[in-house]
């Protein structure tokens, strides 16, 4: 071959590194989800989100937001739950967000997570659940929803990224308050996928995994949420099918079957400290 004659074959093999790049760079940009999606929203984005979502939620009187302050040995407790699933080194993104959970005095069972990290947790569902593994398992799949970005393509798919991105630009103040009043009511818009939830499933369980707790507990929960009198409301976010069950316990057994705490004379004390 003559130097500057470029054959059609080398040029197709050009293309296709320069295209390799481009992804490459793409996310390094705006980063990828734990199934590999492209999220278009930086991790920055989650965390202002994050922020500005907690912001409404503590100064909106639809919740009800117990204060730290007030329910030192309850906080105490959660956050030790939490940051036992931090500490486990499952999490991408444990040191990029700002890990908070709450809780708000209602009788829904309901719990949520927003981007960034900050996650909240109904009385009515603390109350419903008999031990520290079903809870955790609970905590974990919220967790797993952030860590794996869900939440910011969840937003996205119900209101429209060119709303978010005004809304993070400083426009569009007032939709800060209505997205979070969707978020506590269960708003059928803001259900995730079947996918990101069996996603979140798994995740939950190889976070618990490695703690004493037992891992099958978000399984449990989910036998408890299915057999309840009346639909709650986290099941119209979180949609479930029959084989849910069966996939947790099948990753479960994957991870070799250990069995481990269920610490049900431990969580209820952490009920009893609560209102």
């Amino acid at each position: 071959m003559e130097i500057g004659n470029i054959t059609p074959n080398f040029k197709k093999i050009m293309k296709r590194n320069y295209f390799k790049l481009f992804i490459v760079l793409i996310t390094i940009m705006f980063g990828t989800a734990c199934d590999g999606k492209i999220n278009f929203f930086t991790l920055q984005d989650d965390k202002d989100f994050g922020a500005q979502f907690d912001q409404e939620i503590l100064a909106s009187p639809d919740f009800i937001v117990l204060n730290e302050n007030q329910y030192p040995e309850a906080y105490k407790m959660l956050n030790n739950y939490m940051n036992t699933l931090l500490s486990t080194g499952k999490l991408k993104h444990k040191s990029d967000f700002d890990w908070k959970v709450r809780i708000i005095h209602d009788d829904i069972i309901n719990a949520f997570a927003v981007p960034g990290g900050y996650l909240y947790f109904y009385t009515g569902l603390i109350k419903t659940l008999d031990n520290e593994a079903e809870f955790v398992g609970v905590l974990a799949h919220e967790m797993a929803h952030v860590d794996c970005r869900h939440s910011t393509s969840q937003l996205s798919k119900a209101y429209g990224k060119d709303l978010l991105l005004s809304m993070l630009l400083g426009n569009n103040n007032n939709q800060w308050v209505s997205i979070a009043a969707d978020l506590a009511s269960g708003l059928t818009d803001l259900a995730f996928s079947r996918k990101d939830e069996n996603e979140a499933d798994k995740m939950a369980v190889n976070y618990t995994y490695v703690t004493n707790w037992d891992a099958r507990g978000v399984a449990d929960f989910f036998a408890k949420m299915d057999s309840h009198s009346k639909t709650p409301v986290f099941l119209s976010t979180h949609p479930s099918d029959e084989k849910r069950i069966e996939r947790v316990n099948a990753e479960w057994e994957k991870l070799g079957g250990r069995q481990g705490d269920y610490c049900f004379n431990e969580y209820k004390q952490f009920v009893n400290l609560l209102p």
